[in-house]
């Protein structure tokens, strides 16, 4: 694929531009030729693209993206590079304040562009869509729940409740923000800093759960490798859940695919039976859907 034909896809994915977060370019599935390496969002005013590897057309790329940006009447132009161990981010024209906001189905997020993530992935739109529409009366676990998107969809779609947890004070902390930034009781919710697998007493004391979120890294050196901890957490869920628990099942790993997780389910986990497998929006196209995100649904 040559740039012309890149520029017609991002011009094309614009058209309909507007305040609310959109990925407008997925090179990560390998659906678009020699592009494997990019992405490109659309936030309000913000064009934000990631290159995720060092590539000799990096300038000519940014230099093109720059024009696409005025031509779309952006602010604020930031290109991202992942492949360095800081994932650096530079300005290429605009400011950018501290802290931004990322507009999702009208709910706000705080997002910050010196992290490496920088608060919320769009990929996961349809699995927050999911818990909102799903969370009406019920007690709600949100694990490995980062900066607490999933926590805020379920309050927003009238959750009794949301624990929220992760090992990180920090991200919690925006979770908390979160919350606030959409007018959100957090009387409604509990934040807990801990080590899942590691703190299974402490998450147990707010159980039975209703709606139970597994969103876990593929892997986080010390602390999680999917391949041998998502087994864990499946043991624990009859201990966690209520009679009629659902459980949205989250896997984003392309060496591991659908039937991996299917296969914990039936092993370890045989009182949830497996509904369906949410699809992933358009934008994410990919050339191996079961290399893609995973978001399973499973019921007891």
């Amino acid at each position: 694929m040559d740039l012309e034909t890149l520029k017609n896809i991002i011009e094309k994915n614009l058209e309909d531009k507007c305040c609310e977060m959109k990925r407008v370019f997925h090179g990560r599935g390998n659906f678009y030729d020699g592009f494997n390496f990019l992405t490109v969002d659309s936030i309000d005013k913000i064009l934000f693209t990631s290159f995720f590897e060092k590539v000799d057309e990096e300038k000519e790329i940014i230099d093109f993206l720059e024009k696409i940006a005025i031509e779309f009447d952006f602010k604020t132009f930031i290109v991202q590079r992942r492949y360095e161990e800081k994932a650096p981010s530079d300005i290429i024209f605009g400011e950018v304040k501290s802290e931004e906001v990322a507009i999702e189905n009208g709910l706000k997020y705080s997002i910050n562009f010196s992290n490496k993530n920088i608060g919320i992935f769009p990929d996961m739109k349809i699995g927050r869509e999911f818990v909102k529409e799903n969370s009406k009366e019920k007690n709600v676990l949100n694990l490995f729940s980062y900066t607490c998107a999933f926590s805020v969809c379920a309050i927003e779609g009238g959750a009794k409740q949301v624990v929220n947890v992760d090992m990180s004070k920090g991200a919690l902390s925006i979770g908390r923000k979160n919350h606030h930034l959409n007018n959100h009781d957090t009387k409604k919710v509990k934040f807990m800093p801990y080590n899942i697998l590691k703190s299974w007493s402490r998450i147990k004391k707010e159980a039975p759960y209703d709606l139970i979120i597994i969103d876990p890294p593929s892997f986080q050196k010390g602390s999680f490798a999917a391949t041998k901890d998502y087994e864990k957490i499946i043991k624990r869920l009859d201990d966690l859940a209520s009679k009629e628990c659902i459980v949205l099942s989250c896997l984003n790993a392309p060496e591991l695919d659908t039937n991996f997780i299917l296969n914990l389910f039936s092993e370890n986990a045989p009182s949830f039976k497996y509904l369906k497998k949410l699809q992933n929006m358009e934008t994410f196209k990919t050339n191996n859907e079961d290399k893609s995100l995973k978001n399973l649904i499973f019921e007891k």
